[in-house]
């Protein structure tokens, strides 16, 4: 499962990520989004897990409080083909 990280503080990264969600299960991968022009966090990432463990994170850490941001997790969706094109053409 593919789960979505919103409003996530702006000096955590990848580790950091992966420890906050291995506390609920296994974690295949963490990803902060950083800016392609400034290498900043754009405050957002993705976390891969099984899909037990991603539920069972999702109701633990959505509306958590981490370094005085409010997470907001959920199953992330998929994104739509005009998504996947915006700038590519």
């Amino acid at each position: 499962m593919k789960i979505y990280v919103g409003n996530l503080p702006w000096g955590i990264d990848d580790p950091q990520l992966e420890e906050l969600f291995a506390e609920h299960g296994a974690v295949q991968s963490a990803n902060v989004v950083m800016d392609r022009e400034t290498g900043r966090s754009r405050g957002f990432g993705f976390v891969e897990m099984a899909d037990d463990d991603g539920r069972t994170a999702i109701t633990a850490l959505n509306e958590t409080e981490v370094k005085g941001r409010r997470l907001r997790v959920s199953q992330a969706k998929e994104r739509s083909r005009d998504s996947r094109d915006r700038g590519h053409r």
